[in-house]
């Protein structure tokens, strides 16, 4: 058994140096695939890119995949925690492809490329260099080296300054977490949790260019772009082939988002706050439980700006309301005897927590609405707190 796989595996690879030697034929086509988003999972409400290279005469119709990863590489999980996220370009049949995304009514857009012969052959062999083993791997970045911006950058390395985008088609201004927002609207808590780890490079203007992290805009940009031929500058789309269209899918609405649940803990939180300064009692579970979770979440905002490679992950001013000092506090709560710090750092915490509600329209960084809720009810405990602490009241 373990043999005849070897000798299959042999096979494919001699296939694949094989074809790796061809000569398209004046038929071949190559295709760029604008796929679908898929909701169920966040890594796919983005949509994604690839390239497909059609050559009937030669038997050929292979498909040119940036957005593939390996989760038996060694030390992947470490890897992935500090942003070493290694992804490859994969060579695979296209009509598995295809069928895959047709199984999950995933759209299918497919751009026939206006190239002349020697252009087809000269891509044709870039990618099948790209393809090889010591040439396939690239670091992975959200939004400046993905999937959708591989195959962009594929075509400049191959032809440089031959191909001419266009941006002046953008007409939206854009930051790089409002694009983002824009295929997260089924996904809120997929949402939350990116705007609560990444920081202030989601918040810079997006060019014509950077738009293009996104598979709907490459699609966009390739439409409204150039190439230079023998016969002069040319649309660099032919056409565009509507392979699959998907069907109008029913999203189920849960009335579980993060605003109405955070929303109900604030509820929650002003009643036992109420109730404790009538009868004097601090409910000290409660603040511990609250003040190191919310120091727990700014820890790892701490670790994943200053001790990784996630980029984006910098400069996160969601840190002003989840201090990672909050877990200190929370533990220290445990005491049943408070210190002065403790009662002056629930009362800078309280007035911080006012500060940012304030401003929080004004904020270089756009913080997430359903948190207004979580930072109110840091702020009206950490003054409980103080008063407590004020009135000597265990």
């Amino acid at each position: 058994m373990i043999k005849n796989k070897i000798v299959f595996l042999l096979f494919i690879l001699t296939s694949l140096q094989v074809r790796a030697e061809l000569k398209l034929s004046e038929t071949a086509q190559i295709h760029i695939l604008t796929c679908g988003p898929y909701q169920s999972e966040l890594y796919s409400a983005f949509g994604h890119s690839a390239i497909r290279v059609y050559d009937k005469e030669n038997g050929l119709d292979l498909l040119y995949n940036y957005g593939v990863f390996d989760f038996n590489q060694p030390n992947f999980y470490l890897n992935f925690a500090r942003g070493f996220l290694n992804y490859k370009l994969a060579v695979m049949d296209y009509s598995r492809f295809r069928d895959y995304y047709i199984y999950h009514n995933r759209f299918i857009h497919e751009q026939v490329l206006n190239f002349n012969q020697s252009q087809k052959q000269q891509f044709f062999e870039f990618l099948q260099w790209n393809s090889k083993p010591e040439n396939q791997y690239y670091y992975y970045d959200y939004f400046y080296d993905n999937c959708a911006t591989r195959v962009r950058d594929a075509l400049i390395s191959t032809f440089d300054d031959k191909i001419e985008f266009d941006g002046s088609y953008i007409k939206t201004d854009y930051t790089i977490r409002e694009l983002t927002d824009l295929y997260l609207k089924n996904q809120p808590w997929g949402d939350l949790g990116i705007d609560i780890c990444l920081g202030l490079p989601m918040d810079k203007k997006a060019t014509p260019n950077m738009y293009m992290f996104l598979p709907d805009y490459i699609e966009s940009a390739f439409n409204h772009a150039t190439i230079k031929t023998d016969s002069g500058v040319v649309p660099l789309v032919k056409r565009t082939i509507n392979t699959y269209e998907a069907e109008a899918e029913t999203i189920d609405r849960s009335i579980m988002t993060p605003l109405n649940v955070f929303s109900v803990i604030l509820i929650m939180g002003i009643l036992f706050t109420v109730f404790g300064f009538k009868n004097r009692k601090p409910f000290k579970l409660l603040d511990i439980v609250l003040f190191s979770l919310i120091g727990l979440i700014g820890l790892l905002l701490f670790v994943l700006w200053v001790a990784t490679d996630h980029n984006a992950a910098a400069g996160n001013m969601n840190i002003l309301w989840a201090l990672p000092t909050h877990l200190m506090a929370g533990l220290l709560l445990i005491k049943a005897k408070k210190s002065g710090w403790l009662k002056n750092y629930f009362l800078f915490t309280s007035v911080l927590n006012l500060g940012i509600l304030v401003s929080w329209a004004f904020l270089p960084q756009q913080l997430h609405y359903s948190l207004i809720p979580i930072v109110m009810l840091l702020m009206i405990r950490a003054f409980f707190n103080y008063q407590m602490a004020k009135d000597k009241i265990e």
